[in-house]
């Protein structure tokens, strides 16, 4: 009976209280911050000489945008950074990662580069550097200038490699002095197969159904393509930064990659090999480049002639073009085989070349809660698994947890009161971060990092206005007044602890 006991209370998710849990837990030196986009939170879509991005094109698009919503103002940071600093220096954060919005610096994508939006980014990163807040800045963030999409199809052309290089070289040049933290892309999977194979993001790409949704696109070819050159222009960025700029400013190189973890549906040796599979072509499909030179084995196989080439020359620049690696996770699914791989008869795209069938049920049983968003179920025990999978198959890189959150649908009719209690995203955070103190602790995990999505409720892409992210309530009626949630107080408590979690 006894041995029962202890076997049913080992099965039970361990749960840590908020005065439990605090940096100690942590390794010396590790960085917590939050995490934004500039298309989700500057808005000013029309100062400062900004030039037109995709995203701007896409949400004019009728449907493509939950609430028919657009980010021309998104929460208007713009004109508020000071203040949101001060707020993130309140939390006790350490860091900020926030992106550069290319069109801002090069409104035509390329050419000279416009004073007013570096003129902007000097003045943000100095506030930061000023109020003891560390700059990790990301590169691409997914808004493509539109004057490059008309001009050869953005990251459909080689072109793109070029212009990229000279992008970020010159961010380097400008900003390099305070910013020694680099991000050279968000989610190259994500905005590959969003914009290109299922077209629901900018620019709207896909052949899905007979073109229903979008006019142009080939989904089960241009994914690969966009992948490929957003390597190579990861990796140009990176070697442009060590030939010119290294020695001096002593920064570091690193990617945010999507990573859900994929839990097998069974034991047996099919559901296993799925599991591995959805790995491989979600993470693997840049990582496995970017530390092992090639594309993973699964993918060279399933996708055959459509998967570009890496050359060895290529190879040998993709290989180790990074000093760190950052993972935006917030999730995780059940992953089965697709034996009939019927999907890929009906689809032909690539998102079914895995041949791997994903779910949030088992037996009828949701593998966790559901979050506002129906893609997101808490699942806090899946950061550990992904940080061990992560040393175990890559060789343990330094990593960054580079976003974490989890939302709540946006109800106006809801007392504020009661929306600024979030007891759900405090208990997200505990459980995540506490797995995530395990991974580092117990599992050796060289993890270095962790940044909260985020620090106000956004624009959501397709979701527009209609979930919310934040740490502090945004008032959409009310002149974007930001009000801290439960979750604040929260966070402040940890980041100002001393304690030690007690397993």
């Amino acid at each position: 009976m006894r041995i029962l006991v202890i076997i049913l209370l080992m099965a039970i998710p361990h749960v840590v209280s908020s005065e439990s849990l605090g940096r100690a837990d942590f390794p010396d030196g590790f960085v917590f911050g939050t995490a934004s986009s500039a298309y989700q939170f500057e808005g000013a879509v029309d100062e400062g000489n900004k030039g037109e991005s995709i995203w701007d094109t896409f949400t004019k698009k009728p449907g493509r945008i939950l609430d028919f919503s657009n980010a021309d103002t998104a929460v208007d940071q713009y004109h508020r950074f000071e203040s949101d600093i001060g707020l993130m220096k309140d939390l006790g954060m350490d860091a900020y990662r926030f992106s550069i919005s290319w069109p801002r610096i090069f409104p035509n994508g390329t050419g000279e580069p416009n004073p007013d939006g570096i003129n902007y980014y000097n003045s943000f990163i100095d506030v930061l550097i000023a109020k003891g807040i560390q700059p990790y800045v990301t590169l691409y963030h997914w808004d493509l200038p539109q004057a490059l999409q008309d001009r050869y199809e953005g990251w459909l052309s080689s072109q793109v490699v070029k212009d990229y290089e000279h992008y970020a070289f010159t961010c380097f040049k400008e900003f390099g002095d305070r910013v020694k933290q680099w991000i050279t892309f968000n989610e190259p999977h994500g905005f590959s197969i969003q914009g290109y194979d299922t077209g629901i993001q900018a620019p709207g790409r896909c052949s899905l159904l007979g073109h229903l949704f979008c006019k142009k696109g080939k989904s089960s070819v241009e994914p690969y393509v966009v992948a490929h050159n957003i390597l190579l222009s990861h990796a140009a960025a990176y070697y442009s930064y060590q030939r010119n700029f290294k020695d001096k400013q002593r920064g570091k190189i690193g990617i945010a990659l999507d990573a859900k973890w994929y839990e097998p549906m069974s034991d047996c040796d099919e559901d296993n090999d799925a599991a591995r599979r959805a790995m491989d072509f979600g993470l693997g499909w840049f990582l496995d480049p970017l530390i092992y030179g090639d594309y993973p084995a699964s993918m060279k196989r399933l996708v055959g002639e459509r998967l570009p080439k890496i050359t060895p020359e290529m190879s040998k620049r993709i290989k180790g073009s990074l000093d760190f690696v950052g993972i935006n996770h917030y999730t995780t699914l059940y992953a089965r085989n697709d034996r009939t791989r019927i999907r890929k008869l009906i689809l032909q795209d690539a998102s079914s070349d895995a041949a791997v069938i994903t779910s949030s049920l088992r037996g009828g049983v949701a593998i966790g809660e559901r979050a506002g968003s129906s893609w997101l179920h808490i699942v806090p025990w899946g950061i550990r698994k992904l940080a061990v999978y992560l040393k175990d198959n890559y060789g343990n890189p330094p990593i960054f947890i580079t976003e974490n959150g989890v939302d709540e649908l946006n109800n106006p009719l809801m007392n504020r009161d009661k929306a600024l209690k979030d007891d759900k995203r405090i208990n997200y955070h505990r459980d995540y971060l506490s797995n995530l103190s395990a991974a580092i602790r117990e599992e050796n995990c060289d993890v270095r990092g962790y940044f909260v999505w985020s620090l106000l409720d956004n624009w959501e892409w397709n979701s527009g206005y209609t979930v919310r992210f934040g740490l502090y309530y945004v008032d959409y009626t009310n002149n974007l007044t930001r009000i801290p949630k439960a979750s604040v107080q929260w966070f402040q408590s940890i980041l100002h602890s001393k304690h030690k979690l007690s397993y």
